[in-house]
């Protein structure tokens, strides 16, 4: 039975107080998982770990230093996702896998920036006026857009806004709080995983609750 659920993510840099806005930013995105958690009294932690490598070498670290968690890691895939998370990262990465099954690992496809840019009207009302709509994909599969065009894009959407031209660091927490998750979730496919999958191991958990409470 899970009784606390640790997700490391890729983000925030190298400096502490990034690091925090982005775990602030996390946090409100996935505010429907962490409210269903700690409803069933499952202890909900977001760790921002800043480069991807510091974020797989901490997850793994958690599975030694966490045996009784369910940790997770969630990081940008960098590239066309093929093949499962796992198989996936050990190609792109040449990471060992961590022992673990696919319910401990997800990817944003194929950078975070495609997240930000399935929610158009959020960017609209976060960079105000002189942002530039039509620089932006109309791919509504925004996961198959190419990772290398992401940030050049919201850069070239918003380079005349007065917020200045997209910067992940600076941007990312408030476009997260921003972001209709709905939205994010019907044109990014592992985006829906994350919130379809840790939903069906939380409502596990509570039949198993509910089981032993009957016994």
């Amino acid at each position: 039975m899970v009784k606390e659920i640790r997700i490391y993510i890729e983000g925030g840099g190298d400096d502490r107080d990034t690091k925090r806005k982005i775990r602030q930013g996390f946090s409100s995105f996935l505010k429907d998982i962490v409210q269903m958690a700690r409803s069933q009294r499952i202890k909900w932690d977001i760790i921002v770990c800043g480069s991807r490598n510091n974020t797989f070498k901490s997850f793994k670290n958690a599975l030694a230093d966490f045996p009784d968690a369910f940790n997770v890691l969630l990081v940008d895939s960098e590239a066309p996702l093929k093949k499962d998370p796992w198989e996936h990262l050990k190609e792109q990465d040449n990471w060992e896998l961590p022992g673990v099954d696919d319910t401990h690992c997800y990817l944003m496809v194929q950078a975070i920036e495609a997240w930000f840019i399935a929610d158009i009207e959020a960017l609209k009302k976060f960079y105000g006026k002189g942002f530039k709509e039509n620089a932006i994909s109309k791919n509504p599969n925004v996961e198959t857009i190419d990772k290398d065009s992401l940030e050049p894009s919201l850069k070239a959407a918003t380079r005349d806004t007065s917020k200045g031209d997209y910067q992940k660091i600076q941007h990312a927490s408030k476009l997260l709080e921003l972001m209709d998750v709905v939205k994010v979730r019907q044109a990014a496919p592992n985006c829906d995983r994350v919130f379809t999958t840790l939903t069906q191991i939380i409502t596990q958990n509570n039949k198993l609750t509910d089981t032993n409470t009957t016994i």
